[in-house]
């Protein structure tokens, strides 16, 4: 079995509260709706007090082309993407030293808010002293499915390669996809959870050298993962992506799907490994938004409570696509979880679809 050994979370530089982004929101719209403070709403029903962008707010009171604002995707993701890396191979809370990123036999990319060939992956091999034969798996399109989905992949390749290590890279720039001239609900909810961050997590296969530099006695070992799609259920979630550029879609029905077809899916996977949904202990779950945390709360039959660490990520980081669960990992893998615990690492996604990995902590250091 794989093991996750180690992860970091990476933020932009501009820090901006709930608080700004309504001000902003107020002075770009306020000749567009006749109601604008009752749309407002939805910015106090998001449940975040803060967020990170990758420009000043400043600059969104401009309308950007799609080229500027991809170009700035860029060049900012192999920024974040570069920083993410270095702290995630040399973080001393998980690894005895640190790792050179020759060491690393592939790279899975994660992103969805912008769009780039060569992918960034690519570019930052060309910023860190990466082996010319780095595999590279960049994944684009799966929205906030994505992180997990990552790791089920990294999962996959170290099965094929026990002896090999995987980074999984997430970047994603939401905010650069703020469109001035779209008038709908959906560009609103976008803008009222919408953030900018990256991720990197270290997974390496059960026969790899990397395990060894784990300091942690107890490790997250990955016992395998399921992909699920719900037919014909395409307009539920996604992008439209016009000549502005991107352009959200949000479903009023995402609740109501979480509601009715989560719980299934979760079960039949555990069942695959002789497991019930009561002998999950953590949730390692992607907080979309706070309707979506409740949703999850309701469709499994658990507390909000359990659910703490991806209260947390969505009050103080907001919704960052792929790389929010994986903020919500980088909480669990920083706590003395038990030998034995299980924990369910899910996101939902475009399609409309759920990736779910399994995890099971046990000895970390002493195993390998």
């Amino acid at each position: 079995m794989p093991a996750i050994i180690s992860v970091h979370c990476q933020t932009p530089p501009y820090r901006v509260s709930q608080r700004e982004v309504v001000d902003s929101v107020k002075s770009l719209f306020k000749d567009d709706y006749a109601d604008l403070e009752r749309y407002l709403k939805v910015f106090e029903n998001a449940n975040i007090d803060q967020r990170y962008f990758s420009a000043p707010l400043k600059w969104f009171s401009t309308e950007r082309s799609f080229q500027e604002k991809n170009d700035r995707f860029i060049r900012e993701a192999c920024r974040l993407g570069v920083a993410a890396i270095n702290k995630c191979l040399s973080d001393p809370r998980f690894l005895k030293r640190k790792i050179q990123p020759g060491e690393i036999s592939a790279i899975i990319f994660i992103f969805s808010s912008g769009l780039a060939t060569p992918t960034i992956e690519a570019r930052i091999m060309n910023l860190l002293p990466f082996s010319p034969h780095t595999v590279r798996l960049p994944l684009w399109g799966l929205g906030c499915a994505g992180g997990t989905a990552g790791i089920a992949r990294a999962c996959d390749y170290c099965l094929a390669h026990p002896e090999r290590s995987v980074l999984v890279l997430s970047v994603e720039l939401c905010s650069l996809t703020f469109q001035h001239q779209d008038k709908s609900k959906s560009n609103l909810v976008g803008t009222s959870l919408f953030a900018d961050g990256a991720a990197c997590v270290l997974v390496a296969g059960d026969q790899s050298p990397l395990l060894k530099l784990s300091i942690l006695r107890s490790v997250p070992w990955i016992l395998g993962s399921q992909s699920a799609l719900k037919p014909h259920s395409e307009d539920v979630m996604g992008w439209e992506i016009k000549n502005e550029g991107f352009y959200v879609v949000f479903s009023k029905s995402i609740p109501f799907v979480i509601k009715n077809w989560l719980r299934p899916t979760v079960e039949q996977f555990l069942a695959c490994h002789r497991l019930q949904l009561e002998r999950c202990q953590h949730w390692i779950v992607h907080p979309g938004g706070q309707k979506v945390l409740e949703a999850y709360s309701v469709a499994l039959g658990i507390p909000l409570s359990r659910l703490s660490a991806a209260q947390h990520v969505l009050k103080n980081y907001g919704n960052m696509s792929s790389a929010t669960v994986l903020f919500v990992l980088d909480h669990f893998l920083r706590q003395e979880i038990e030998w034995g615990d299980y924990g369910l690492m899910t996101a939902l996604g475009p399609g409309f679809s759920s990736e779910m990995v399994l995890l099971q902590w046990q000895e970390g250091r002493e195993r390998a």
